[in-house]
């Protein structure tokens, strides 16, 4: 892999496991001070605020700003940040607000880091389609057993050892991230569009998602995928409950087999990129996560719906890389920042439609009823988006993005595009 690449994946590496801690850690900080379900509700959805709220305009900003010294500040920023909730748990001041407030401006930090992140790595892997796969199967591969193995479980036991003590673990993972993406090479970045307004260069983003098929397929998989899994995941608890009679021990097991399968899944990528061409491997993956899910729903026991969850987190983790590595691969470099940030949007902001489905779903009909529409709606959203996505569309977008892009044409691309919006 290109010099610098190893570094930027301990980075990750490393964040992810700080995510992970405080992925088990905030919730159950919030236990300690409510049982109010609402107030829970608060906590967890400020995260994802900022996304909904800020997701194009962050990502036009990240286009106007040097990607490398985004990321460093935010994660430097973030290590600060946590300092103030461990302070106020070591101090026995604690709130909910405070907690909401922090969730809030991690998500900030999370949406401006994740989207630099996303545009710096094409720049720096130089835009070839099998090394950007590699890089991604390798990132996806580390978040997934810091964020989903390693990191709750260290969470929960740091909290033990006192409130404050998960939170500065996560701020510690920060600061480490901060300097090794710091100690990153600096390269080129597109000129600023110093004419066109924040507002308009965030419209001409979005626009070149929406105007184009492939992107605009690539964008729908994860936004449609998210109500089906936030369906799925809103009664999964009790499903594992009253109907495969299986305890807290159990649903824990449950977790673990999809992350295992999110693993083999990332593993796999490439090969299957390989094999198959880019465009029918998302179409076959795809077509694995409904399949696993209708299984999971007919499940008549927790070994089957363990198989059934591990299939599904192979498609998830194989569809996690093959996607995002070929929007890095056909978007030009100055439009990447705007291009993630839409597309990421899209998904954040189909999320909470999927929970109110699920639940839905569960008190009007059954429990199983939320993972059979689950199901269809993957297995709908496999055939509406394989002709958008199919190998011909992908080579042809390839083909055109292996010219370097010529950034003198940029302002007249975006006239273009902002026309019609």
């Amino acid at each position: 892999m290109p010099t610098g690449f190893g570094r930027l994946w301990t980075a990750q590496t490393v964040s992810a496991f700080g995510d992970g801690i405080s992925h088990a850690a905030l919730p159950l900080l919030a236990l300690t001070l409510t049982r109010d379900p609402m107030a829970l509700a608060v906590v967890t959805a400020s995260g994802t605020l900022p996304w909904l709220l800020f997701g194009v305009l962050g990502g036009a900003l990240v286009d106007r700003w040097d990607r490398r010294r985004t990321m460093w500040v935010m994660d430097a920023a973030r290590a600060v940040l946590l300092a103030v909730p461990a302070a106020a748990a070591a101090l026995d001041m604690l709130g909910i607000p405070l907690l909401a407030a922090v969730a809030f401006l991690l998500g900030i930090g999370g949406l401006f880091f994740d989207t630099a992140a996303t545009a710096y790595l094409p720049d720096l892997l130089g835009r070839d389609p099998a090394v950007l796969e590699r890089a991604n199967s390798r990132l996806r591969g580390a978040q997934t057993a810091m964020s989903g193995f390693a990191g709750p479980p260290a969470g929960s036991a740091l909290l033990v050892l006192g409130r404050a003590v998960p939170l500065l673990a996560d701020a510690v993972s920060f600061a480490l991230s901060a300097l090794l993406v710091r100690s990153l090479p600096a390269l080129p970045r597109p000129v600023p569009e110093v004419h066109a307004s924040l507002l308009r260069q965030a419209r001409a983003g979005a626009s070149y998602v929406f105007r184009d098929r492939l992107l605009l397929g690539l964008a729908l998989r994860p936004a449609v995928g998210n109500i089906a899994f936030l369906a799925v995941e809103t009664v999964l608890a009790l499903f594992a409950h009253e109907r495969l009679g299986i305890g807290a021990l159990g649903f824990g097991l449950l977790l673990t087999a999809e992350a295992t399968g999110g693993l083999l899944g990332a593993g796999i990528a490439s090969f299957l990129g390989r094999r198959l061409g880019t465009g029918a491997a998302l179409t076959c993956t795809a077509a694995v996560e409904g399949l696993a899910i209708a299984a999971l729903a007919a499940a008549p026991d927790p070994y089957v719906a363990g198989l059934a969850l591990a299939v599904c987190g192979a498609g998830m983790g194989a569809t996690m890389v093959l996607g995002p590595s070929l929007r890095q691969a056909i978007v030009p470099a100055d439009l990447m920042g705007r291009v993630a940030s839409t597309s990421r949007m899209l998904a954040m902001c189909a999320a909470p439609f999927g929970a109110c489905l699920g639940g839905w779903l569960a008190t009007a009909y059954d429990v199983r009823t939320p993972l059979y529409a689950a199901a269809g709606l993957l297995l709908t959203m496999t055939a509406v988006t394989s002709t958008m996505t199919g190998n011909r569309r992908v080579e042809a977008a390839l083909r055109a993005a292996a010219p370097a892009h010529d950034p003198d044409d940029r302002a007249s691309r975006d006239t273009v595009r902002e026309g019609a919006v």
